[in-house]
């Protein structure tokens, strides 16, 4: 995608009403972006359903959730889970008897992983028979679904799937250093991409990212039939990333953390929104903007750009609400720090010549260097340490916000979709918070 759509207008048309069904496609995480769409789609009375992707016993064999493990997630989610495992990716699947992916990767030594290659037939081997058992297994989820909709309802599919880091503990050091290396620890993303091992994982992240919109979009084809024959409408949503756009000098500028590895993927899952949508199927990727959570965690400094939320609630018209979430921040702080010193830092930040140079939309992804590095994991540093409770941080809060927001602003928007791939950018989202809390 080579031009930037975004959201630019509040959300005015209601389709979906008390009785209609909203379908998880992927377990419900805490501080995941997934709670502020599962929380509209509960408050508008809609029946949840949700999946889950099972476990894994001692043998790495995949299960379906116990008695327990099923209640306490359904009670999480507030509805009923189709217990049908559908794990994506084919990190752990091999034909029986043969190493699956992670054991190919778990013989790469750090001293020999730029080098070492993989046996590509065989990897193809495995993904293909985790390509089967995952498109099975939402056969089977589906059969199940089509049951629990009844007639005269809407449908609503919320894609969740992300990620698809194989548990190989040389890529665990190799990650440590690329997200959160400076100096002497920092590494090359790009040299990790150019490996056979940076290759594989590209291909797994493909696998549960992206390709898991399509195997729903195509498992779900009876049912999108039958709800549109008698006369109900099926959306489909799912959360990309591809930058954000934010208050840098007092104008939204487009900006991005980098290196999100995960990028290709992202870009991959707005192409199978595309095609879907060319073919009349109304599903659409949200590029949601940075926030912490726990897969985020691990990417040092993504959560810089949150900050600069606070100058757009204001922008926006937020008023004395606005001022209420900076007085909440500063209340955040330890004694001789000040709201306006951690603005301060993320001003030079993005000002600085090191960041403007990865404002480049067409290079997306682009991969870390040493500077970059180093200014975004010191920054991100300094201001955790400004912080009274290093568990209590300014971006935690505004965390909450912009979940808040995009789970409105997505349910909102899918009654009438204006494409199959948007920007919910910061001042939409702003808007949409000033307009929640006026």
């Amino acid at each position: 995608m080579n031009n930037r759509i975004a959201l630019s207008q509040l959300p005015q048309t209601t389709l979906f009403r008390k009785g209609d069904v909203f379908v998880l496609f992927g377990e419900l995480f805490g501080r995941g972006y997934a709670s502020g769409l599962v929380n509209e789609a509960r408050q508008a009375g809609l029946e949840i359903v949700g999946i889950t992707v099972g476990r894994r016993d001692e043998n790495n064999a995949l299960r379906p959730l116990n008695d327990e493990e099923l209640a306490t997630a359904e009670a999480g989610l507030g509805g009923r889970i189709i217990n049908v495992p559908l794990m994506a990716g084919f990190d752990l699947d091999a034909p029986a008897g043969e190493p699956t992916p992670t054991d190919l990767l778990n013989k790469i030594t750090l001293k020999t992983w730029e080098q070492d290659t993989l046996d590509w037939a065989h990897i193809d081997k495995c993904r293909a028979l985790g390509t089967r058992r995952f498109r099975a297994a939402v056969a089977e989820a589906m059969a199940v679904l089509d049951g629990m909709i009844g007639e005269d309802r809407n449908v609503l599919f919320a894609h969740t799937m992300a990620g698809g880091i194989p548990k190989a503990k040389v890529f665990m050091v190799i990650a440590n250093r690329i997200y959160k290396g400076s100096g002497d620890r920092f590494m090359s993303s790009r040299t990790l991409l150019d490996s056979d091992l940076g290759k594989l994982i590209l291909q797994n992240f493909d696998e549960v990212s992206a390709n898991t919109f399509q195997h729903l979009i195509e498992g779900s084809a009876a049912i999108r039939a039958r709800v549109e024959t008698s006369g109900g409408q099926v959306r489909f949503t799912a959360y990309g990333y591809h930058g954000t756009g934010i208050l840098i000098d007092d104008r939204y500028q487009w900006q991005t953390y980098t290196n999100y590895t995960q990028g290709y993927a992202k870009m991959r899952l707005e192409r199978i929104a595309e095609a879907a949508w060319a073919q009349g199927i109304k599903a659409t990727v949200y590029n949601c903007p940075e926030i912490r959570t726990n897969s985020t965690d691990v990417f040092a400094g993504v959560e810089l750009p949150l900050i600069s939320l606070l100058y757009t609630l204001k922008k926006e018209g937020g008023g004395a609400w606005a001022e209420s979430q900076w007085q909440a921040c500063r209340e955040r702080l330890a004694e001789g720090f000040s709201l306006e010193d951690v603005l301060h830092k993320i001003d030079a930040f993005q000002g600085s010549e090191v960041m403007r140079a990865f404002r480049d939309f067409a290079a997306w992804p682009m991969p870390n260097s040493p500077a970059q590095a180093e200014l975004q994991i010191r920054t991100s540093d300094e201001i955790v340490q400004m912080h009274k409770d290093r568990k209590a941080l300014i971006t935690d809060l505004l965390s909450g916000l912009v979940l808040e927001a995009s789970g409105a602003l997505i349910f909102r928007e899918s009654s009438a979709p204006s494409g199959p791939v948007l920007w919910l950018n910061h001042d939409i989202v702003a808007r949409q918070l000033n307009q929640l809390h006026a």
